[in-house]
């Protein structure tokens, strides 16, 4: 996919009264930051900046942003704030991409095969997702729209671990960057029982449990009662 594109505008003042100010009139106060330049205020149109949000591409993916209709700044969106109770962006962040230097980006994952895997399919278990995205270092050129999850081998109580996700060439996933460490290697999906089918299955223990208690306790009772009955029945026939 190219590169997203958006027109801003430098900033020349800030501060809270400058913000109100330009989301009143319909545009976004923002900021580019990081790699070899001095960061650069700037605001864009609400609604091109919005359109461009309903693609989730564009929240992993390289963005050209030409300032004033001159310079041009490649960048990724680094934050985004929103309004609490409103359906408008506040701000936004953009960090500014330089060419072979790796940066670090959170990508969504795609889950592929879930209808069709043993798990479902033919032992009536239920996707479980543990994550919806991963953070991944690579460079910028590398930068994958998303990470594809094959689900259609999976059958009851597999799962696929973060080690186990097939990624783009030059892409590490940040969690395992570190030393070997086992609980580093999370879940990303697995094949589980429904949790009903489980609560009952564990009811059903919990009963079948309590009658057996039931019936030992009754048990004991009547041995015990024909205990003693036999001992008086012998000291009867002792006197």
């Amino acid at each position: 996919m190219d590169a997203f594109e958006l027109n801003a505008e430098k900033r020349s003042t800030t501060g809270r009264a400058e913000n109100k100010r330009l989301r009143k009139g319909g545009r976004v106060p923002a900021i580019i930051y990081g790699g070899n330049g001095d960061p650069v205020k700037l605001s864009f149109e609400h609604n091109d900046l919005v359109h461009h949000l309903d693609n989730e591409a564009f929240f992993s993916h390289i963005i050209k942003i030409h300032v004033n209709g001159g310079d041009t700044e490649e960048v990724v969106l680094r934050d985004l704030q929103r309004h609490p109770a409103k359906p408008f962006v506040e701000h936004a962040d953009f960090l500014r991409i330089v060419a072979g230097e790796a940066l670090r980006m959170s990508v969504p994952l795609h889950f592929v095969g879930e209808e069709e895997c043993p798990g479902v399919q033919e032992e009536d278990g239920i996707i479980q997702h543990n994550m919806n995205d991963i953070e991944i270092e690579c460079l910028p050129r590398d930068l994958p729209e998303y990470i594809e999850v094959d689900c259609r081998n999976l059958a009851l109580n597999d799962a696929i671990h973060l080690s186990e996700l097939v990624l783009p060439e030059g892409v590490q996933v940040v969690e395992l960057m570190g030393e070997e460490d086992e609980q580093n290697d999370l879940t990303v999906v697995s094949v589980q029982i429904p949790r009903a089918a489980v609560e009952m299955e564990a009811e059903e223990e919990a009963e079948a449990e309590a009658e057996a208690e039931a019936e030992a306790e009754a048990e004991e009772g009547e041995a015990s009662e024909e205990g003693g009955e036999s001992e008086s029945g012998e000291d009867d026939d002792k006197s």
